[in-house]
């Protein structure tokens, strides 16, 4: 945990008691704050207050004697409009943070030398965060890595000049967090997301730039115009930016020329690293990932030889094209977080011969933009809500079958794989939300995995 010291003696207020809020609420009673911290879910304040937190209907407060509010990210800020809380935090004159302000303003009292590596994007966040962690462990320095994938920020170890502070950063804790300015900063790419919660893309890439705007390096991938534009607007600020792209660069930074991750400094262009082989570094939109990594790993004066080998041994993240296993030329791959078309894409251009588990709660727009990529799919197996819509949009293109569930689908797509005798590749990537038939894409994804492990003659990658 980090004691939160920079509101010792003062009273504040809290709202959202998910993971991160009551780690956050814990953090600043333990630095000596006083928190009176609110949710909408009674369970949440009962196991809050049992753990010596003050709680209270934040609607009859008085306001007045609150140092801050912090809210958790997952409640609206501004858009569609601002949370009931919010509003009245900002009547109040009180101040509106969240969890990573906290840290950054006890970094800047504790520790303000301390390495601290942020990392925001629409896709490729996780695992690039993921990534430089483990880039920099094999380096063999103490790194915490938390934020937006998983861990609380709060509930990781304090800053020190020796620890490295990685942190995925959502656009929704940028927007809580007026004080960043890591070490390094990245910012991969922008394409429309939450644009219910931010009113325009303009803002949302506005919100994204933060991340970078104060960080002392700013590696930024400049394959979107409006990326770009945030690399040009910073260097014309006079902040230190690195370019990363999967097109070839002439100022300095990393790309990738295929499966190579070439270095560019001001002086010369140098191969850094393969990514052939890595099965958890398929695609452009992983080699962009890996060389936003490199960029971070260079900078903090890890050798090229630890880089080679951070990228080799990286295992990946799970539901994200991971390998869950083979039998004999059919792979089995697991992208239950392609949740849109967007995502299902990416691992549409990495794979061929594809035999494809689709379906679940539609998103807008369905599988129309995946058209160009059906010659790629040698079968489709719907499930879920979306499967009558998805098989028109497939039609005659592609040849389909409505199973329904994802243990037929696995089951006839095996099935399928198996008797083809060549190579091939069953994918769950379903392009959809999880919530007609499961709780979420990680419950999905686990099912997926289960299913195919209990596959006869199945040769398992990591059970």
């Amino acid at each position: 945990m980090i004691p939160v010291t920079t509101f010792a003696g003062k009273t504040v207020a809290l709202f959202g008691l998910g993971g991160s809020g009551l780690a956050t609420a814990l953090a600043l009673k333990a630095g000596g704050a006083h928190v009176v911290a609110c949710d909408d879910n009674p369970a949440k304040m009962a196991e809050t207050a049992a753990k010596g937190i003050e709680t209270a209907d934040l609607r009859h407060a008085d306001w007045s004697r609150f140092a801050s509010f912090i809210l958790s990210p997952g409640v609206p800020l501004t858009h569609p409009e601002p949370h009931w809380s919010a509003k009245l935090a900002k009547g109040a004159g009180v101040e509106i943070i969240g969890d990573i302000e906290l840290f950054c303003r006890e970094r800047a009292k504790i520790a303000p030398n301390a390495p601290f590596v942020a990392i925001t994007g629409t896709n490729g966040k996780s695992t690039t965060t993921a990534l430089i962690a483990h880039i920099l462990r094999e380096a063999g320095r103490d790194v915490q890595m938390g934020g937006n994938i998983g861990t609380a920020i709060l509930s990781l170890e304090p800053p020190s000049d020796d620890r490295i502070h990685v942190i995925e950063c959502s656009s929704f804790q940028i927007d809580l967090t007026p004080s960043l300015a890591p070490t390094i900063g990245v910012h991969l790419n922008l394409s429309p997301d939450h644009i219910d919660r931010h009113g325009t893309m303009e803002l949302y890439a506005a919100i994204k730039e933060r991340l970078v705007a104060k960080a002392g390096l700013a590696v930024i991938g400049v394959d979107d115009p409006m990326s770009r534009a945030i690399a040009e607007a910073c260097e014309a600020r006079g902040v230190n930016v690195a370019r990363v792209s999967v097109e070839p660069l002439g100022t300095k930074g990393v790309f990738a020329d295929g499966e190579t991750l070439v270095g560019v400094t001001d002086t010369d262009a140098a191969p850094m690293a393969g990514l052939s082989g890595i099965g958890s570094l398929r695609g452009a939109h992983n080699a962009q990932n890996a060389a936003a990594a490199v960029a971070v790993a260079l900078a903090l004066n890890v050798s090229p030889e630890t880089i080679r080998s951070g990228l080799s041994t990286f295992p990946g993240l799970p539901h994200r094209m991971e390998e869950v296993g083979r039998i004999r030329d059919a792979l089995f791959i697991n992208d239950s977080k392609a949740t849109n078309a967007d995502s299902t894409e990416k691992a549409l251009k990495s794979f061929d011969s594809i035999f494809w588990i689709l379906g679940g709660k539609a998103k807008e727009g369905g599988i129309e933009p995946l058209r160009s990529y059906f010659p790629k799919i040698r079968k489709a197996y719907l499930i879920g809500a979306a499967s009558d819509e998805f098989a028109k949009t497939l039609g005659a293109d592609v040849p389909h079958v409505l199973c329904g569930t994802l243990d037929r689908a696995v089951a006839q797509s095996a099935s399928d794989a198996r008797a083809l005798g060549a190579p091939a590749v069953v994918l769950l990537s379903p392009a959809c939300a999880s919530y007609d038939q499961f709780p979420n894409y990680e419950v999905r994804g686990n099912h997926f995995r289960d299913l195919v492990r209990a596959l006869p003659g199945i040769e398992a990658k990591g059970a």
